[in-house]
């Protein structure tokens, strides 16, 4: 070490070679690494909605929420268990550390799901468990307006646009939202 250090300090022009084609490949580099916009990047969260019709948020909080929190707290890795409950659904989010494969989290939630299922109260209809994928968040939103009625513009909507837009090359899905579908009275 000692004789690199004597070589710097005996020819200073050397050393400044050396630094610089150090630098000169360094921003060679730099100009060629790889930037993605919009990497694909899988957080592992998952999601468990739990319907209870007719159920207040109180009762759905302390009958469903707490019990599932309470078993998904006992799986290894968890980093984090929210919940929200409302009248008649409960929402339990488990957020996993990174390292953590989503797959095998999503079926170990599963499995103590339905490890918890005697434990909840009965008419609760059978909790969904799902995976948050970032990349299926809606890229487009479309609103229609007219002079027609809401009816129509439903109808429009439903029939000519959404199976129009369902057509297209890279769509995952469409969905209407809000509008009033015709209904006949008999």
């Amino acid at each position: 070490m000692g004789g690199i250090i004597d070589t710097f300090i005996k020819r200073p022009v050397f050393a400044s070679v050396v630094i610089l084609v150090l630098c000169v490949l360094g921003l060679a580099g730099y100009s060629k690494l790889g930037v993605d916009f919009f990497p694909n990047i899988e957080f592992p969260l998952v999601t468990v909605t739990t319907i209870l019709p007719g159920a207040s948020p109180r009762e759905v909080e302390t009958e469903i929420s707490d019990r599932l929190e309470e078993t998904l707290s006992t799986i290894a890795g968890v980093d984090e268990i929210r919940s929200t409950s409302a009248e008649g659904i409960s929402l339990v989010f488990v957020v996993f550390d990174l390292e953590v494969n989503g797959d095998a989290a999503a079926q170990e939630v599963r499995d103590k799901v339905n490890l918890a299922m005697p434990n909840l109260p009965e008419g609760v209809e059978p909790p969904v468990v799902g995976r948050l994928d970032p990349s299926a968040a809606p890229v487009l939103f479309l609103s229609l307006s007219s002079d027609a009625g809401i009816v129509d513009v439903t109808e429009v909507a439903d029939t000519v646009v959404r199976r129009r837009l369902e057509g297209a090359k890279g769509v995952g899905s469409v969905a209407v939202i809000g509008g009033r579908k015709r209904e006949i009275g008999v």
